[in-house]
């Protein structure tokens, strides 16, 4: 029989580790994280959802394509905090240090952000929102599943991330929870998931979605590989540059 309250707990998890929405834990163990990392491709349905709402909602009120995507982009920072770019920062500075792996992960610790992390966040951030632009240019339904489809490509790329054999980096913290938790039937549901979302992305090409949504996923694996070849695991800085490094490729690839 299936633990109901495990699971029930494992989705409560991601809600509040993936958005602003408050929610009561209990205890957690890494079965219910395991659960909360399975799911996060459907948070990321429904945050892209709202994400792409805004966007859309922006430019039929008569803001330029460009506006709308700015909002809808500054929608994806507040709704979930910007734990993603913070993340996506400390595992940039302390990868490009170069230095050993407990040097690199005592920059992770730093609450200040380094040059190569504010250059990633601006990059990013002006790659997320050229795409999003471009996508609010087509026709909305078109718009919409792009938009939602980048978003949910970043949550699956977290669940690639706690993929069984991935080991954590430090025995604290949210890599040690979910390292190692997500098994591949999981996965490959989310993949089917998200790449069935991105089909309607791009007018007379429904290929080009899923393509997106693909080629994220690669680049997120490829992420993960190095990071656990310097750092020995993956931490949840590591999660939130996976995340946002998926988001990016679905953007670009899906706006070409």
């Amino acid at each position: 029989m299936p633990d109901l309250g495990r699971i029930a707990g494992g989705i409560r998890l991601s809600v509040t580790t993936l958005t602003v929405v408050p929610l009561r834990l209990g205890a957690i163990d890494r079965r219910a994280a395991g659960v909360a990392m399975s799911v996060a491709p459907a948070i990321g349905i429904v945050l892209g959802a709202v994400i792409a709402g805004v966007g859309l909602g922006a430019v039929a009120l008569g803001t330029t394509s460009l506006l709308g995507a700015v909002l809808a982009i500054a929608a994806s920072v507040g709704l979930t905090r910007g734990l993603h770019l913070d993340g996506l920062a400390d595992t940039v500075d302390a990868l490009g240090s170069y230095r050993d792996p407990e040097a690199a992960l005592a920059i992770m610790r730093k609450p200040d952000v380094g040059p190569f992390g504010v250059a990633a966040i601006v990059l990013v951030l002006l790659a997320q929102v050229a795409s999003a632009a471009t996508m609010l240019g087509r026709p909305w339904y078109a718009a919409a599943a792009g938009m939602t489809a980048a978003t949910a490509a970043g949550r699956l790329a977290i669940g690639f991330a706690c993929r069984r054999g991935v080991p954590a980096a430090r025995e604290d913290g949210l890599g040690a929870l979910v390292a190692g938790t997500v098994g591949r039937p999981a996965l490959v549901l989310g993949l089917a998931a998200v790449a069935g979302v991105a089909v309607a992305s791009v007018p007379g090409r429904p290929w080009q979605g899923p393509l997106a949504v693909l080629i994220a996923g690669v680049a997120a694996i490829g992420l993960v590989r190095h990071a656990v070849g310097r750092l020995r695991g993956v931490t949840g800085d590591v999660l939130g540059a996976t995340c946002e490094l998926a988001v990016t490729v679905t953007y670009v690839v899906g706006s070409m």
